[in-house]
């Protein structure tokens, strides 16, 4: 599948929807979820257009990948996260529950975020 150029996350790395911003670079964006799950809830995604894993793994250079990367751990640090854990969470395609086809990571923290997913059979 081709990447939408009009999915909401390419209207903001063009600017044409206001987000918070938290952090940017090269190779990311960063903003606060408009729907926060906890304390610190924010979106980052890579500059490139790239709608998954796949994606930026087959298509993106190794400073894309890299600098997305060092963009997530930049954020944690200035999000207050790093001392006392955070939850990284990458929807990816359809079983994954992805509802934006741009490839995003959740970073959530500022409390105990507790078990992500119960045991299977349990």
């Amino acid at each position: 599948m081709a990447y939408d150029n009009d999915n909401i996350f390419a209207k903001i790395l063009r600017g044409e929807i206001p987000s918070d911003k938290v952090y940017e670079d090269d190779w990311a964006y960063a903003f606060k979820d408009i729907s926060p799950q906890a304390p610190v809830h924010v979106l980052v995604i890579p500059k490139g257009p790239y709608q998954n894993m796949e994606a930026i793994t087959r298509d993106g250079s190794d400073a894309e990948i890299g600098g997305f990367f060092r963009a997530i751990a930049k954020v944690a640090e200035l999000s207050g996260v790093t001392d006392g854990g955070y939850r990284l969470i990458a929807n990816n395609g359809e079983d994954g529950n992805q509802e934006v086809p741009h490839l995003h990571y959740h970073l959530l923290g500022g409390r105990n975020m507790g078990r992500m997913v119960k045991r299977f059979g349990i």
